[in-house]
């Protein structure tokens, strides 16, 4: 396989991390684009302001782009600066310098967007596809860390914290290392290219539920749950949208809480439009790390997560 320059943006978080070791490990030369230097080939650069974007873009020549890049938080502002704006700037420069390939980390849950940062999501991955550039938009299932954290609780001897009866919804978890694999494939598979592609890890798909009782075996307790009614998210998201209308942080807030029944509510997987429900069936898989296998390392310390911005518990 022929060595390609690639440039890679959000190089700094988790998947960005584990993207880089493996388009590193195919034989290509990375520059990764960060706000702050990183170890290797690096262009520093503010990503929410349009021309140094542009400046670092077109500065020296690169055959694709790997982006990575995604809000923090999923807020209404962030989304539409990162999700989109940013991503926006960097297609023209992209354009604008001559390079042919440009392969998008999005999500799944953009299939049904009802929150700001699906709908900022979706506006750029209509951009990208009408681009003119070789594109590969992949959407991945739910990660190993956005399913991590509740462990602290159950060691402290708290129920493990449902959502209804913890059936409501599933997912086929994907590691950080087969996500990162899977998005340096698209440079060179022709199968990956142009397309839209949902992807999870090995089957088969897992409920709060299920994940809660593998927790609990690997500490050795006896199940303990707590079941959260939806409806509660549903009257804090109501007040602080009130006070939103006053205050920004509340606004925010209140976004926050959104993101957090979406998730609790539906699941990481295809929706069927025929059928009206998600599809464990047709969600396609990829890579061999098992949720629980993290789990068991996580248990034991061999491994830890941050979660950051997007934790509900």
């Amino acid at each position: 396989m022929a060595q390609r320059d690639i440039l890679l943006l959000g190089a700094t978080g988790t998947i960005g991390r584990a993207t880089l070791a493996e388009l590193r490990a195919a034989g290509h030369r990375v520059t990764c684009l960060t706000r702050t230097p990183l170890p290797g080939p690096t262009l520093q650069a503010d990503v929410t302001n349009a021309a140094d974007l542009t400046r670092a873009i077109t500065c020296q020549p690169f055959d694709a782009i790997i982006s990575c890049l995604a809000s923090r938080t999923g807020t209404a502002r962030d989304a539409w600066a990162i999700d989109h704006a940013a991503h926006l700037t960097a297609l023209r420069a992209a354009q604008s310098a001559g390079i042919k390939q440009f392969t998008l980390l999005s999500a799944i849950c953009v299939q049904k967007p009802l929150l700001p940062f699906q709908h900022a999501k979706l506006a750029f991955e209509a951009d990208l596809a009408a681009s003119g550039l070789t594109f590969s938009i992949v959407r991945p299932t739910a990660y190993f860390k956005s399913l991590s954290g509740q462990l602290n609780r159950l060691r402290a001897g708290k129920p493990f914290l449902l959502f209804g009866d913890g059936r409501l919804t599933a997912c086929k978890p994907i590691s950080d290392a087969d996500l990162g694999r899977y998005l340096a494939q698209t440079l060179t598979d022709p199968a990956l290219m142009n397309r839209i592609l949902p992807i999870g890890g090995p089957g088969p798909a897992l409920t709060p539920r299920e994940t809660g009782d593998e927790l609990f075996r690997l500490l050795g307790l006896k199940p303990r749950f707590k079941q959260v009614p939806v409806a509660l998210l549903t009257t804090i998201i109501a007040t602080l949208a009130t006070l939103g209308r006053l205050s920004p942080k509340a606004r925010d807030k209140a976004d926050l809480a959104r993101i957090g029944r979406y998730y609790a509510t539906e699941s990481m997987l295809v929706w069927n439009p025929a059928t009206g429900h998600y599809d464990a069936d047709a969600t396609p898989e990829t890579g061999s790390d098992t949720l629980f296998d993290f789990y068991a390392k996580l248990v034991r310390g061999e491994v830890t997560v941050n979660r950051g911005d997007h934790a509900v518990f």
